[in-house]
């Protein structure tokens, strides 16, 4: 699934998602102090603007020029910088953000790590996606990514719940797998 897989994806409609942001993100996030946010995959950029009404630097980073431009045409915030990366061959600032989150995106683990040293110390890392009996090979789970966490890292949640929003069109997904971890050092 490359850059021409995504564009041809979010042109051949005029909205792919809901344009409200994740509820697993909502719920997560909700008391954390604002700060430096990366927004992986972050598509028409829903999630990435909820952080930036809500007092986030963000930095939305997606692979597709199309979902971008959807996502900067529709941000009246001045907070997020939009910005068109493969995160498997595009490096990420060391320890630079308060929040990295991974909603519904796979990572293959040359990302994993990237986006686990883009976590500033005392940042969380937020990762969700749908709970699937068996994922992509290479594609880490959530619980996945728990058991690679050392011990400069602190797991908060790490578990399956039911979606609070119905599935996607064409899905059948009743429950998210999360993790929420913050590092400690």
């Amino acid at each position: 699934m490359d850059a021409e897989f995504w564009d041809a994806m979010y042109r051949s409609r005029e909205q792919v998602f809901s344009g409200n942001p994740n509820g697993v993100l909502v719920a997560e996030v909700t008391g954390l102090s604002p700060g430096q946010a990366l927004d992986v995959g972050c598509g028409e950029g829903a999630d990435a603007r909820w952080l930036a009404e809500h007092g986030w630097h963000v930095t939305a980073v997606d692979i597709s020029r199309t979902a971008l431009e959807r996502a900067a045409r529709l941000d009246t915030t001045g907070r997020v910088a939009w910005s068109r990366a493969d995160l498997s061959r595009t490096p990420l600032p060391a320890g630079a953000f308060d929040l990295v989150s991974a909603q519904y995106f796979p990572l293959p683990g040359s990302t994993l790590r990237g986006l686990l040293a883009a976590v500033a110390p005392g940042g969380t890392l937020l990762v969700v996606s749908h709970d699937l009996a068996a994922p992509a090979a290479g594609h880490h789970q959530p619980a996945d990514v728990a058991r690679l966490l050392g011990d400069e890292w602190k797991v908060l949640v790490d578990e399956t719940r039911p979606r609070t929003t119905p599935p996607p069109p064409g899905t059948h997904h009743t429950h998210d797998t999360v993790l929420r971890a913050q590092r400690l050092r």
